[in-house]
């Protein structure tokens, strides 16, 4: 039985003052499109890719260590993720002097590992079920002292994130659509707020691999469902339920939720580094996947590329045509 947390939607304030609190440490990632000729639509890519960990997750991770100030300093910060908040809250944490630790699964891409190492951060490695229970709970016992970000339900983190939005209304102030890579939620949550603020016409589109589907299954059945998940390359989205104040905050927001095959999501993959020379991983690929599948409409869509960090051999596989 999930239970609910306390979770308020995040203003188009919050947003803007948590794009203050983080210039400077984060980038404002161009937009560019994507070199396909389509005469129905214009897609254009929003690369977050290109951060210093290689995720949007540095927006919100910078965002809640600054808010938490000298008690992060003073308890060390702990969070729970397949790598990418892993390796955010690990950097943001080392240009502060505080102790981190992520709880990930057994089964993380050593590549993300070796990066949250490389930030200087301590991995304590359990089973997925394990690491969703911390998701759940917002709690993993043997780290009671220490602060808990959570990696996507927290305020803190979907107002940073929500920074995206603002960037992607200046940026091509006529979009039509934006295509939201979804896992736990607090991306689609902060583009969503800050677009629903500004230009509440634009179309937001979650997407999620259809091998694990749980915020389609949501919007269905009207409530927070769990699904079955199969675990695939896609290993940034695609979770076993969605939280139930996530839900809440998404249902108003959200035009919908797309879901791609692994198929496709290669295919989009590879498209990227053929086209644009961007190195997307499977998560950040699937935005384009969904664009290209047409299920997002015409006009101008921006795809929001959320991450890069793609295991070597599994990129290798989909250059060569398979799909891991």
């Amino acid at each position: 039985m999930i239970t609910e947390h306390p979770l308020e939607p995040v203003s188009l304030v919050q947003i803007e003052s948590a794009r203050k609190r983080i210039h400077g440490l984060v980038l404002r990632t161009p937009v560019v499109r994507l070199n396909v000729d389509d005469p129905e639509r214009e897609v254009y890519l929003k690369l977050e890719n290109l951060q210093p960990t290689g995720s949007f997750k540095v927006r919100g991770a910078s965002n809640a260590i600054a808010l938490a100030g000298q008690e992060a300093k003073s308890r060390g910060v702990y969070t729970c993720s397949a790598g990418n908040m892993a390796q955010a809250l690990a950097w943001q944490a080392r240009q502060n002097g505080i102790p981190c630790t992520a709880i990930v699964p057994d089964n993380a891409p050593k590549t993300k590992l070796l990066a949250i190492e490389r930030f200087g951060a301590k991995t304590i490695q359990v089973s997925y079920d394990e690491v969703w229970e911390v998701v759940t709970s917002h709690r993993y016992a043997p780290l009671a002292d220490a602060l808990f970000v959570h990696p996507f339900s927290d305020e803190r983190m979907i107002a940073g994130n929500g920074t995206i939005g603002l960037e992607i209304l200046e940026d091509v102030p006529g979009v039509d659509s934006v295509i939201i890579p979804f896992g736990g939620g607090g991306l689609t949550a902060g583009i969503a707020s800050a677009i629903h603020a500004k230009k509440p016409d634009t179309r937001i589109y979650a997407v999620e691999p259809e091998t694990a589907a749980p915020l389609a299954a949501s919007l269905r059945e009207g409530r927070a469902m769990d699904v079955n998940r199969v675990p695939s390359f896609v290993d940034g989205i695609g979770g076993k339920s969605v939280l139930p104040e996530i839900f809440k905050i998404l249902r108003p927001l959200v035009d919908g939720s797309i879901t791609s095959s692994l198929g496709e999501i290669a295919n989009a993959l590879r498209l990227l580094v053929e086209r644009n020379r961007v190195v997307a991983e499977g998560a950040g690929a699937a935005s384009v996947a969904a664009a290209l599948s047409g299920n997002a409409g015409e006009g101008k869509i921006v795809c929001v590329v959320s991450g890069g960090n793609i295991d070597t051999v599994t990129l290798t596989k989909i250059l060569s045509g398979e799909v891991p």
